[in-house]
């Protein structure tokens, strides 16, 4: 699909990737309802994108309020095309901790965000989408997930956050299988390390050394990387079913 064609929400629309992917779609003529659950920082993402952009208070984790506001963000947009999953949690802690072992709950709080979440927003979208009328190749919609390289190389210490991504990695290709009945299309992007606001107030040489662990281009990823990753997802419709790394080509160490 072309990308002024667009109407999408966006899960953790108000701040990080989400809000860069926002800012990359409502920049060629997409509406974009953006989820999240900070109001002050939707209000602040909506005043800086301007009005092809709507905040709508959302705990993915919430059945309830998921469906209800996927329904209200349609209405909004005049449609629903296209739904990006960046909402998501680090829930970083070791099963055996210096306190003892991890909290179940603390673990179940992650896989609930990132995992199901994600699934919450996808199959409420993919209900709406399949009412869509389909383009020349039957197409309707486009999911994209958000995992991580975590997912694949998990390191010390991400026992819940790699479980929870590597559950949305294992997720896509039976969704996509599932959708292509109704002409919507699931993929998933993984990012490697990125420039987040957890890295802004870094030491200069610890960010350095983190930079230099890239092989190439030895420098962390940015929202505008992973924008540009989502609109190839996109405009290519023969892209379903499968996971992109978005890494510059590292490999996470054990710790």
């Amino acid at each position: 699909m072309q990308l002024e064609q667009v109407k999408a929400i966006v899960t953790g629309g108000a701040s990080g990737l989400g809000l860069g992917v926002a800012k990359h779609l409502v920049a060629q003529g997409a509406k974009v309802a953006l989820f999240d659950v900070s109001a002050e920082k939707g209000a602040q993402a909506v005043a800086t994108l301007g009005a092809n952009t709507h905040y709508f208070n959302t705990d993915v984790s919430s059945e309830e309020q998921v469906v209800a506001n996927v329904k209200a963000a349609q209405d909004w947009l005049c449609g629903l095309n296209v739904a990006i999953n960046c909402a998501g949690i680090l829930g970083a802690g070791r099963a055996l901790g210096k306190d003892g072992p991890m909290r179940l709950a603390a673990f179940a709080t992650t896989v609930t965000v990132n995992l199901i979440g994600s699934f919450n927003v996808a199959k409420a979208a993919a209900d709406l989408m399949q009412h869509n009328a389909p383009d020349e190749d039957g197409e309707r919609g486009v999911i994209v997930n958000t995992a991580s390289i975590a997912a694949f190389e998990g390191q010390i210490g991400q026992a819940a956050y790699s479980a929870s991504k590597g559950g949305v990695v294992g997720m896509t290709l039976p969704l996509a299988r599932e959708f292509a009945r109704i002409g919507v299309r699931v993929m998933t992007v993984a990012p490697g390390v990125f420039h987040t606001p957890m890295v802004e107030g870094m030491p200069e040489n610890v960010y350095n050394s983190l930079c230099a662990q890239i092989p190439f281009p030895s420098r962390l990823g940015t929202a505008q990387d992973f924008a540009d990753a989502v609109a190839f997802i996109l405009q290519n419709r023969y892209m379903n079913g499968s996971v992109i790394r978005l890494d510059g080509a590292v490999r996470l160490a054990p710790k």
